[in-house]
């Protein structure tokens, strides 16, 4: 391999890029414009929940449960009703996610020390969210059960109520459950994929389309010359959107960031020379501008947003599709970045997805080059 041969393209592949100002332009915006857009209006909260509440029994005790929702943050109490229709009117024309209905006779069961009935009624077509919301009334619900047998007891003369299990949640790493400390992170690594395996789609085939292949292969350049050469160009590029979307969720979105930059870097280096050279492999496939980019597309938007575990948790695919999701390197970069960024852990505790990505990245280098021989020859 000539390190002058190789100068020679990479500098080639700087004068292109620095030459056409919109497709550089596209470059830089488009990561940021993606970061912004996903961090914004991309949540997993669930908080807030609309709901209407029929409160049959209109006592002092059904209303001080009420009081109980109105209270936490997770619910929106938005008006009381008169019947189960009004609910159900709701819930139909997605005014309310939930409806909150006190039976007649609550107060009454519950000061004579029976069980007392609280309907809860949710929207399912959404059965993630309710899923969420049920597990949130819940909770509130068996909370005020607790401190009424509390005070029951207390009145009885028996003493404070005791549990024998004294639980004590201590969540690490995202303390306040945000949705957007887990989202950004893989975010990242998402638009990456995606950027680099767009940036390089197109090089190869552009450069049949526009007829100049002919003149690159009448020069001693080797293929793999040719490759490394187009890489270091893109692999600049890259470097900065990535350098762009790190400041953009520490200081904008406010993520924590804990671990190391340096072994974030590595990664990222080892992430991205893997994904252009995915790029190269498809462009170096296909001849045609139009084909690449819908082939780049197809093989890193959606393998990296549904697979990598970024959205839906791997664990809880079908199990062919575990497998496959092994092929998809931002499966293992989505878990470095998090790990980096939440947990501040590094080679030690990450080394396998490393060593994963990298295999990864050489498997596809080795793809490239030999894709390019071929074409060549």
């Amino acid at each position: 391999m000539s390190l002058r041969r190789l100068k020679a393209v990479a500098k080639k592949e700087f004068l292109h890029i620095v030459r056409d100002w919109r497709s550089l332009t596209l470059a830089l915006a488009m990561p940021l414009t993606m970061l912004l857009l996903f961090g914004y209006a991309l949540t997993l909260d669930v908080d807030r929940i609309p709901t209407y509440v029929y409160d049959w029994d209109q006592t002092p005790q059904s209303r001080e449960l009420i009081q109980q929702f109105r209270g936490s943050r997770y619910f929106a109490i938005l008006d009381s009703v008169n019947n189960y229709g009004a609910i159900e009117r709701g819930i139909d024309t997605n005014k309310v996610l939930m409806g909150i209905a006190v039976a007649k006779g609550y107060s009454r069961e519950l000061l004579a020390g029976r069980e007392a009935d609280v309907q809860i009624l949710l929207d399912g077509s959404d059965s993630n969210t309710a899923s969420i919301a049920l597990g949130y009334a819940q909770t509130i619900v068996e909370s005020y059960a607790a401190k009424l047998r509390s005070d029951a007891q207390v009145r009885l003369g028996g003493g404070e109520l005791k549990t024998i299990v004294d639980p004590r949640i201590r969540v690490w790493y995202n303390s306040d459950l945000k949705s957007r400390n887990f989202i950004v992170p893989g975010l990242i690594a998402v638009t990456l994929m995606i950027i680099a395996a767009m940036l390089t789609s197109l090089t190869i085939a552009r450069e049949w389309e526009n007829g100049t292949m002919e003149q690159l292969l009448s020069t001693p350049v080797r293929p793999a010359e040719l490759v490394l050469g187009k890489l270091l160009a893109f692999f600049s590029l890259g470097l900065l959107d990535m350098l762009i979307c790190v400041l953009v969720g520490v200081f904008i979105f406010q993520v924590p960031f804990r671990g190391s930059p340096w072994f974030l870097l590595f990664t990222s280096c080892i992430f991205l020379f893997g994904s252009l050279c995915w790029g190269i492999f498809i462009s170096a496939t296909v001849r045609s501008q139009l084909l690449a980019y819908q082939m780049g597309m197809l093989s890193s938007f959606l393998p990296a947003f549904l697979l990598s575990g970024f959205i839906y948790a791997v664990g809880n695919m079908p199990q062919v599709i575990q497998i496959i999701s092994y092929a998809v390197p931002t499966r293992y970069f989505v878990a470095i970045i998090n790990g980096v960024f939440l947990k501040g852990v590094g080679w030690k505790a990450l080394w396998l997805e490393t060593m994963l990505l990298s295999i990864y990245a050489l498997i596809v280098f080795a793809a490239a080059i030999r894709k390019m021989r071929l074409k060549v020859a």
